[in-house]
């Protein structure tokens, strides 16, 4: 069971899932809009349902969009291509070229 009480392959309501995630719905909801991917379940009311491999999805969009710092743009092709691929952490490739680049220009000072 997870710190919410219910089993890990028990539905979600977007309330308990904006919580796990530490978003707000309206944020879930605009990602829905966004990521064809997104698809929870649609109950009595409309109201929606959030399975395992949903709130698996959304963790991961979470982390492209606020960790890696892709776009919604880039974060939806990288979700789109194949499954296999999985993503790089684009800040820190960014790191390893800055810290090359500022050597490279140490050493080009010195030539100078």
């Amino acid at each position: 069971m997870n710190s919410g009480g219910k089993a890990a392959t028990a539905f979600r309501t977007i309330g308990e899932v904006a919580k796990e995630l530490g978003l707000d719905a309206h944020v879930l909801r605009f990602w829905e809009s966004k990521f064809p991917q997104v698809k929870p379940f649609r109950g009595t009311g409309n109201r929606r349902y959030y399975r395992p491999e949903d709130v698996d999805l959304l963790r991961k969009i979470k982390r492209l969009l606020h960790e890696e710092g892709y776009t919604i743009d880039g974060a939806l092709r990288l979700l789109s291509g194949p499954p296999a691929a999985e993503p790089r952490d684009s800040r820190e490739t960014i790191r390893r070229a800055v810290k090359e680049l500022e050597e490279v220009r140490r050493l080009l000072a010195g030539v100078t």
